[in-house]
């Protein structure tokens, strides 16, 4: 099996190998994955952070050794903070925007594959309480400071950036900021953490779900200080949430229904 890292600043990822398809999720820069299946142009590729799976432009696949896979997927890397930086070396340079990833980072170059590239932003530090073995108040802090960097965001199907996000994107990037990896969808990270039962008993960084009226889940968002919520809804957005749901100030009426809050860092 081949692997390859995202050596851009996003790849789309779509559904079915055509230009034409539906995008269902982006690879960041820094993310690596493994090749399913070759078909044209094509390649079907399984995302190595969370195993989701579609199809991205072969032109844009950059390969990595499996020793290289292997060794990506056993550290936490750190993330960048700044909205736009650049990453560098003498012949190339690419954006990266808020929360890629620097693999291998020592702080001032990463590996990017077989190349030596150089970082000189802000970024998380694993080691130094950002990763998941950091204190729980530190790292809510952080998460609470990277989620309204992201506020006026557009709303994007598919979407992992804040030049363009979707709801359940969103969650996945401002967590994996503080060494935490969420599913990739919102009736996958449903299934992560412990219930809170009342909105009252909610405390910033817990994840409330909700449903259609067939009972799926199809939104997410991330609970802030006095039960605001942050969400991505035709922008990133704050909003009020109470037992019904969150409600719309602009609109003046709830426009999701909720269904659950799960706790996704215990202090236990």
């Amino acid at each position: 099996m081949d692997h390859g890292i995202c050596a851009l600043s996003v790849v789309p990822v779509r559904a079915e190998p055509s230009d034409k398809a539906e995008i269902v999720t982006q690879l960041i820069f820094g993310e690596c994955y493994s090749i399913l299946l070759v078909q044209g142009n094509w390649c079907q590729v399984r995302s190595a952070a969370d195993q989701y799976v579609g199809w991205i432009d072969f032109k844009q696949h950059t390969p990595v050794t499996p020793d290289y896979l292997q060794a990506w997927q056993a550290q936490d890397h750190p993330r960048t903070l700044d909205v736009v930086q650049m990453v560098s070396n003498t012949t190339t340079r690419i954006p990266v925007s808020l929360g890629a990833r620097l693999p291998f980072f020592d702080g001032m170059t990463l590996r990017l594959g077989e190349q030596q590239m150089f970082y000189n932003g802000a970024a998380t530090n694993p080691q130094n309480g950002h990763g998941p073995h950091g204190p729980v108040d530190q790292r809510l802090r952080l998460l609470q400071k990277m989620a309204l960097t992201f506020l006026k965001s557009p709303y994007l199907w598919g979407g992992k950036t804040m030049f363009g996000v979707d709801c359940s994107g969103l969650m996945q990037q401002l967590y994996g900021l503080i060494g935490v990896q969420l599913p990739r969808d919102a009736h996958q990270q449903i299934n992560v953490g412990q219930v809170v039962h009342f909105v009252a008993q909610t405390r910033p960084g817990d994840l409330a779900f909700f449903d259609n009226a067939e009972g799926r889940i199809i939104h997410v968002g991330v609970l802030l200080e006095d039960q605001q919520i942050l969400h991505a809804s035709g922008e990133v957005r704050i909003d009020p949430l109470d037992h019904n749901g969150i409600y719309n100030r602009d609109r003046k009426k709830y426009s999701h229904k909720l269904r659950l809050i799960k706790r996704i860092l215990s202090d236990d």
